[in-house]
């Protein structure tokens, strides 16, 4: 195994949904080959632009949005940043003028219809997400440029034998659990302590609390928001939002201004298992039916399974509180992100997070893994128990298929959310009432079975729409 150093902020970004293996890399691609252009003084010599999306991208390109991530970072618009609202407009005003502006700058002719093509039947070798940028230079000259998204929005030029970050060099490398265990054992450091000691090889220790604050304050945010929206979502599903009107019958008419009076009700609401089950499901759905939407979300570690994590670092600090403390406690969020990103980390190193590698075990299955060992060393428990609960939560999700209805990140994708959430805390529980050093299953050998099963799963089962749900169910039918 290469050594590949990566950080929390690889792990966790902020981003638009609804995919960041089709929305979030493809954008980033095109951010790449306007570098490429710039670099090699080839931006203002490009005549026309032709994109090719090849085998999963092609296949749930059109429900996932991809064509839409390409024409947003073709014109040079950074997705942390973009104001979700625009979208609709922008796009429209493309398809309206059949041109758009390169980088911002540059005017070329651009017709969405015929300027980006989905090779449904052709996939390349290297990885189910490729895309190919084709240009023609007024000189007469011709550039071709390929790019996979990987999964988890991290991309990688075709030929590209540099793994991320991997001239940093870390207090302690970590390739896999076993790295981590050993640490832990030599130092007697947390999980999050020593992804902290980690994260100073990359910046000072302000600029990663202020960072993992920020990536706090966009999972709130989605909340709130997705808790609050009615209507339909995108796609022609008709898949109608639900966290909204579970939200109001939860509360009833009780009225609040702002996020954090409504978590101050939510946390005097009572915490019987059904009120905290009602509300983990909430909040979850509350961010995918959000990231369904165009909205901004935190890729944890993917779009698809942006859910799982915020819904469980909300039940961890509004029922989990520690003794004397009620309000939210910046460390404590800071400590469960790091601890979270590193176990998705590890994930992404000995197998996948991308759904078309390796189907919906690779997103939903590690999302739950990350939030249970984060959610573990919260509420006390050992280094060795953070990966007991995350070993247990990857093992009821091995196996676990890819079946978008339509292309779309909605069914079943939506609910499989709450669900892994909800392995999550169980799993947890499960590790804290546990001794590890018992345990059969490692998490290195859970990690290594999901590739390996990865590796079995027939390809229409990875995000292709070419099974299970994705061909059982009428397009015509709502969800529910």
């Amino acid at each position: 195994m290469q050594y590949e150093p990566i950080s929390v902020f690889d792990m966790l970004k902020i981003g638009i949904g609804p995919s960041s293996s089709h929305t979030l890399g493809p954008w980033r691609a095109a951010e790449r080959f306007l570098g490429y252009l710039k670099q090699q003084q080839y931006l203002n010599k490009v005549v026309t632009l032709q994109v090719l999306l090849y085998g999963s991208l092609a296949k749930t390109g059109v429900g996932h949005g991809t064509g839409i991530a390409i024409q947003l970072g073709l014109c040079g618009y950074d997705p942390v940043t973009f104001d979700v609202e625009q979208i609709d407009p922008t796009i429209a005003t493309i398809r309206e003028a059949k041109s758009l502006l390169l980088d911002g700058s540059r005017r070329i002719p651009f017709d969405p219809q015929t300027a980006i093509e989905f090779l449904f039947t052709e996939t390349l070798p290297y990885h189910s997400n490729g895309l190919t940028f084709l240009a023609t230079l007024s000189d007469g000259g011709n550039i071709a440029r390929t790019y996979y998204s990987i999964g988890g929005g991290f991309v990688k030029e075709e030929g590209e034998d540099t793994l991320l970050n991997n001239n940093v060099l870390l207090s302690f490398p970590i390739d896999d659990a076993d790295d981590l265990l050993r640490w832990s054992i030599k130092t007697g450091l947390s999980i999050s302590e020593i992804v902290a000691e980690n994260e100073l090889a990359w910046r000072n220790e302000k600029e990663t609390s202020e960072g993992l604050m920020q990536i706090w304050n966009t999972m709130r945010d989605c909340i709130y928001r997705g808790c609050h929206k009615t209507g339909m979502l995108p796609g022609g599903l008709n898949v109608r939002r639900r966290a909204a009107a579970l939200n109001k019958k939860l509360l009833g008419n009780i009225s609040y201004a702002n996020y954090d009076e409504w978590i101050r009700l939510i946390r005097n609401s009572g915490s019987s298992f059904r009120n905290t089950l009602d509300w983990v499901s909430c909040f979850a759905l509350a961010v995918n039916e959000e990231n369904a939407s165009f909205g901004r979300v935190v890729t944890a570690p993917t779009n698809g399974s942006a859910g799982v994590i915020p819904a469980v670092l909300h039940y961890f600090i509004i029922f989990c509180p520690e003794p004397g403390q009620e309000e939210n406690s910046g460390e404590r969020i800071r400590r469960f992100l790091m601890t979270a990103a590193e176990i998705g980390s590890i994930f992404k190193k000995e197998s996948t997070i991308s759904a078309a590698m390796g189907g919906c075990q690779a997103e939903i299955g590690v999302s739950s893994s990350m939030a249970a060992a984060a959610l573990t060393e919260g509420l006390g428990g050992s280094q060795k128990q953070a990966m007991m609960a995350a070993e247990i939560a990857m093992e009821h999700h091995l196996g676990m298929t890819c079946d978008p209805i339509g292309g779309l990140v909605q069914v079943p994708c939506i609910e499989r959310n709450t669900m892994g959430a909800v392995k999550a805390i169980t799993a947890s529980q499960l590790a804290l009432q546990s001794t590890p050093d018992f345990a059969r299953v490692s998490l290195d050998e859970v990690i290594k079975t999901m590739w390996d099963t990865a590796q079995d799963m027939n390809f229409k089962y990875k995000e292709t729409a070419d099974g299970g749900l994705a061909v059982n169910v009428p397009l015509s039918l709502p969800e529910c």
